[in-house]
């Protein structure tokens, strides 16, 4: 078994997940330059529609919009795991008092079988290893809409999504503190439509967090 490790270390060894150089034998997921040069998203905010509140790793911009464009399109499903352990650092800073439930925004039938994976599924799975929760399918993506990375209006975005989703069960969302997970947070309309899907079935805070946000 140590020789596998040992030969899996040689042939892919570690790299930075965010500008892909080698990781030193101390570093874990992000090299030393990316994990003190890269702007920190500043805590959690109460601005978006729908949402309680919601908070994020990074802005997105730069190596990391790089980066999560191999995760989303790119087959880069080794990145979760990292992921999933710089996000849920932030969520136990930010949410002390943890949540009832995890859950995540769900990509399309289409879209997961075209892509092979739904990359906010994974990033669920990982958060929740960290976190000792086992993330629970609270929705189901009912309308298969344009992406919204081609729509730039807010409006037209929130138009974009609205009825996309539906509750799995309403039992497992009345009364409960959600944490909703996404990828990306630009204007925050799928967020804000998946959050108002959970409110009307009777949830009692939505909170998301996210790999990265738009600064404005």
């Amino acid at each position: 078994m140590r020789l596998y490790y040992w030969l899996v270390s040689i042939l892919f060894p570690p790299k930075c997940i965010l500008c892909g150089g080698l990781l030193d034998r101390d570093e874990t997921d992000l090299c030393r330059r990316c994990r003190v040069e890269t702007p920190q998203y500043p805590g959690r905010k109460r601005k978006l529609q729908f949402l309680d509140s919601f908070a994020a790793v990074w802005y997105y911009e730069g190596n990391v919009r790089s980066s999560l464009l191999r995760y989303k399109f790119y087959h880069a499903r080794s990145y979760a795991g990292s992921y999933g352990r710089l996000l849920a650092m932030v969520l136990l800073e930010e949410y002390p008092d943890g949540f009832d439930v995890l859950t995540w925004v769900p990509v399309s039938p289409l879209r997961k079988l075209r892509r092979g994976y739904d990359q906010v599924e994974l990033l669920a799975k990982a958060v929740g290893r960290e976190l000792g929760m086992t993330p629970v399918p609270l929705l189901r993506k009912v309308r298969h809409n344009r992406p919204q990375s081609g729509i730039r209006g807010v409006a037209e975005r929130r138009a974009n999504v609205l009825g996309a989703y539906r509750v799995t069960d309403r039992d497992r969302v009345s009364g409960k503190r959600i944490l909703l997970l996404d990828d990306i947070l630009t204007t925050g309309a799928t967020a804000g439509e998946a959050a108002r899907t959970l409110l009307t079935a009777g949830a009692k805070e939505v909170h998301c967090a996210a790999m990265a946000a738009a600064q404005k």
